[in-house]
């Protein structure tokens, strides 16, 4: 296994929908940046359904991060809502509430840190 060294990235975007794949974008290119092109898939899953959450609940810009340190990626949103997502079931049919169960399935591990008037969702992923 190779071990690399830690580092940390972050920007700030919009509250528009587009801003979802420009956090993919910027997912990706980091990744490719720092060698992990085999996590630029499910990284860049987890932050477009991230992001297009915040844009749809919290109507105010956010801001991602991505953070690598020896053996793992983490990739989180922070945005201007205290409320904390709910995971939920969603039927067949729906349309939406899917995207916390995504992050459950294709992250290492997942949560929510919450305090004053802001909260971000983050995802942890091993390195290959």
């Amino acid at each position: 296994m190779v071990l690399h060294p830690p580092w940390s990235h972050e920007d700030r975007f919009a509250d528009d929908p587009r801003s979802a794949s420009q956090a993919r974008a910027f997912v990706r290119e980091h990744l490719v940046e720092h060698g992990l092109d085999g996590l630029v898939e499910d990284v860049g899953l987890v932050v477009s359904e991230l992001a297009t959450n915040a844009v749809r609940h919290t109507g105010t810009p956010f801001t991602v991060f991505l953070r690598g340190a020896p053996q793992w990626v983490v990739v989180g949103v922070e945005d201007g809502s205290a409320r904390v997502p709910q995971q939920v079931t969603a039927e067949p049919l729906d349309l939406g509430g899917r995207g916390l169960d995504i992050v459950d399935q294709v992250s290492r591990d997942w949560g929510v840190r919450a305090g004053g008037r802001s909260k971000a969702v983050w995802a942890r992923f091993d390195l290959p």
